[in-house]
């Protein structure tokens, strides 16, 4: 890897970033990660990897398959794409810095046991975990000795990121497919792994340059402040999976809610009637059209807030429609129609909250269905941390009887834990660079800085 990390430390952050992963996804079962070393070696080698009980309470951890990526692991030499040798996914996610899924087993090109021996391998999803080459040399690129491709091109010369990693998970039959939304969150999760491994090098390159302060004090304060803010902006993408985790929840509610309601079928068949007039007044062919047609299909998906979900609508199919009917000859019923079943869709928003459907939930207490409502569709433009207690919280009463309750609660407690890690790293991030700034002519104000200090504020 082109991180130097205590071996320890990177073993224990790949298992929590497959325990969230398991934890999060239900229809996968196990996990595995790869270091990627230092150019031009490039060897893969297998860190750890993760098995979850048919209970999806327990994960065993270890090495227990044989594999050519097991320690002292597979140099790139030998894994890389080359004529009369089987095709991997390792040698893809780690040249072309993309991933690989593999949604039909027993049709995939680059399973090296379906190629040598027959045998199609399970479902799976490989995704890279990249960092930027400026954050990790901290804007100063050491001239290293990128390996070459078959072709004898030389690896990520253009690109603007480096491969450390590669994650693997397996899932169940007949569950994974390319761009689904399990893959947007393996891809998401795997940046905070680059985030997190990231964050341990900059603790030893900080502490070195903290130590040069006294002989390059200008120079060690634009190191210190643009690495370190670096790492602080991708905090958004804790809030980014917090959010995605509240649309989850708000998901398996109104699932429960509607079950035996007449009114748990009003989104889809909105989007099916919409997309119906659509046709009928002129086609799909057109680029708006499509474009139209997407965003509708995409809306099935989401479980937004109401008022952000009212916004998105708005947006992203109302204003759609307006431009669109400008341009084409729709009469009065059909335009009403229109109307009629984008409205439709913003009071699917509402469905969650509804009064009379709620008067007539009677498996959870009074006083706890309605905070769990107030909770669940407020506003989340700011999400604060006593907000994930109280949700937590309310994710332990059994009552609620949610199909990922369980899950939802811990995957939220992982979140909750590492924006309070980040949240503290900006607040001693600040402190830092505001003595740094204001002053450091004696070198004084830096010495109450110890080095224990330094590293818990990076940490």
């Amino acid at each position: 890897m082109t991180i130097k990390l205590d071996k320890g430390v990177l073993e224990q952050s790949c298992k929590e970033i497959i325990e969230t992963i398991l934890f999060c996804l239900p229809n996968a079962y196990k996990g595995t990660v790869y270091r990627i070393g230092k150019p031009p070696e490039m060897i893969a080698r297998r860190i750890t990897a993760g098995i979850i009980d048919d209970e999806r309470k327990l994960i065993s951890w270890g090495l227990p398959v044989k594999s050519d990526y097991n320690p002292p692991g597979k140099p790139w030499k030998e894994y890389r794409d080359e004529p009369g040798r089987p095709l991997e996914a390792m040698a893809w996610c780690v040249e072309k810095q993309k991933s690989w899924t593999s949604e039909n087993p027993n049709n995939d090109v680059r399973s090296v046991r379906l190629q040598v021996d027959g045998v199609w391998e399970d479902y799976h999803h490989m995704e890279p975990v990249l960092i930027r080459k400026e954050d990790l040399y901290l804007g100063s690129r050491p001239s290293l000795d990128y390996p070459l491709n078959f072709k004898g091109g030389t690896l990520w010369q253009a690109n603007e990121y480096v491969v450390i990693a590669v994650i693997k998970i397996h899932f169940q039959p007949d569950t994974i497919k390319i761009g689904s939304p399990e893959t947007r969150i393996i891809k998401k999760l795997s940046r905070a792994l680059g985030t997190e491994l990231l964050s341990y090098q900059l603790r030893q390159q900080s502490v070195e340059a903290m130590r040069q302060l006294a002989e390059d004090k200008i120079n060690s304060c634009n190191i210190l402040a643009d690495s370190l803010r670096n790492v602080i902006t991708k905090s958004g993408l804790i809030f980014s999976l917090i959010k995605l985790e509240l649309g989850s929840l708000r998901e398996q509610w109104e699932g429960v809610l509607l079950e035996q309601s007449d009114q748990r079928k009003m989104k889809i068949e909105a989007v099916r009637a919409l997309n119906k007039v659509l046709r009928d007044i002129g086609g799909t062919s057109g680029e708006m059209e499509r474009d139209l047609i997407f965003m509708q299909n995409k809306f099935l998906g989401l479980f937004l807030p109401p008022e952000g979900g009212e916004n998105w609508v708005r947006m992203q199919i109302e204003e759609r429609w307006d431009e669109l009917l400008s341009g084409k000859s729709a009469n009065d019923e059909q335009v009403k129609q229109i109307r009629g079943h984008i409205d439709q869709l913003k009071k699917s928003l509402y469905l969650g909250m509804d009064p009379d459907l709620l008067a007539r939930y009677d498996k959870i207490p009074e006083h706890l269905k309605r905070e769990w409502i107030d909770l669940l569709y407020r506003n989340t433009d700011h999400i604060d941390l006593l907000f994930l207690d109280k949700l937590t919280c309310i994710l332990k009463d059994p009552s609620l009887k949610l199909p990922f309750q369980e899950k939802s609660r811990k995957c939220l407690v992982h979140l909750k834990t590492l924006a309070e890690i980040m949240g503290r790293l900006e607040d001693d991030t600040n402190a830092v660079l505001r003595q740094v700034l204001n002053g450091c002519e004696n070198g004084a104000s830096l010495s109450v800085l110890k080095n224990s200090q330094i590293r818990q504020a990076i940490l």
